[in-house]
């Protein structure tokens, strides 16, 4: 069975694949492009094949997407960490170093092929290479997130995080003190323009995507602060590039930061999501979800509550 998405477009004149990619961050923007040149997608009532063209304030869009083909890839035994578990939705608390679905040099071992042993139902839902990923984390961005079992769960989840309905917050230690107890950074992200692996504060007309993030400081250790930050959109890397943005880079960041080290052996970013508050695909009860802190970040803040004493 086909899913299908509705789309109104509110904004003032854009590429079209650069519209449904900012929509839908969870499809790729590659992905998008091969749906509209198989003809899968329909501005105002009419198929269009062509990427470039420009919609505006005002257009619908029908995106119409295949279902799935089965899966080539292996399920493998990989322990979860499950926070909650019903038959529409998986929510777990994901290790540092462990990549969520596979890509180029990492096409075992993910989150997903852990899925396919633990879920034998979930080939063809929201993908071939994601089956069930309604958002990513980062490889060693550690915490919450949250599995689709069922088609109706996809396009349920999916709809809550275009809406900003679903609520997720993440937990940071970044370099530096801020000088205000919070705030919000709302820089557009894009690709880098030299280092295509990364990503970077990029302006609009540039093909930078709005991103919005608000942050408050829970706790002040020194030169170090632990920041509460929730997004608002969840844009690639956005977190750790606004974070660097501002000056207060996430410590242990190996892409976007180059602070010293703080004595403490972390496996990358020192960035957990903490929290995930959604509403139930079928219910419409809340679920509200707490992952705990793993073992590397709960030592890096006891390593600096101490330091600040011994400075006292």
């Amino acid at each position: 069975m086909q899913t299908e998405i509705d789309l109104q477009v509110q904004n003032n004149s854009e590429r079209l694949d650069r519209y449904l990619a900012e929509e839908l961050p969870d499809i790729s923007r590659s992905r998008i492009q091969q749906l509209i040149e198989q003809g899968n997608v329909q501005v105002n009532g009419k198929v269009c094949i062509s990427k470039k063209v420009n919609v505006k304030a005002g257009d619908r869009i029908t995106l119409q997407i295949p279902e799935a083909q089965p899966l080539e890839l292996q399920a493998e035994e990989i322990p979860l960490d499950i926070l909650y578990e019903d038959d529409q939705l998986l929510i777990l608390n994901k290790p540092a170093g462990l990549v969520v679905h596979p890509a180029p040099g990492h096409y075992d071992g993910t989150l997903v092929n852990a899925l396919l042993a633990h879920c034998p139902n979930l080939p063809g839902i929201g993908g071939v290479q994601r089956p069930g990923i309604v958002h990513r984390l980062d490889k060693d961005t550690t915490g919450a997130i949250a599995i689709a079992k069922t088609d109706l769960a996809y396009q349920h989840l999916q709809a809550q995080l275009q809406a900003k309905t679903a609520r997720r917050e993440y937990l940071g230690v970044v370099y530096g003190a801020p000088k205000t107890e919070s705030g919000t950074i709302d820089f557009p992200i894009g690709r880098h323009p030299q280092d295509r692996k990364k990503m970077a504060v990029v302006p609009v007309e540039q093909g930078g995507r709005t991103a919005i993030t608000h942050w408050r400081v829970l706790e002040r250790l020194g030169n170090y602060t632990l920041i509460l930050f929730q997004l608002e959109t969840g844009r690639t890397h956005q977190i750790r590039v606004h974070s660097a943005k501002i000056g207060h880079p996430i410590v242990g960041d190996p892409v976007y930061s180059s602070g010293r080290s703080v004595g403490v052996n972390l496996p990358g970013q020192a960035l957990h999501a903490w929290r995930l508050k959604l509403k139930h695909p079928i219910s419409e009860d809340w679920i509200e979800v707490t992952a705990p802190l793993p073992h590397t970040l709960t030592t890096l803040l006891e390593v600096l509550r101490r330091r600040v004493a011994i400075s006292f």
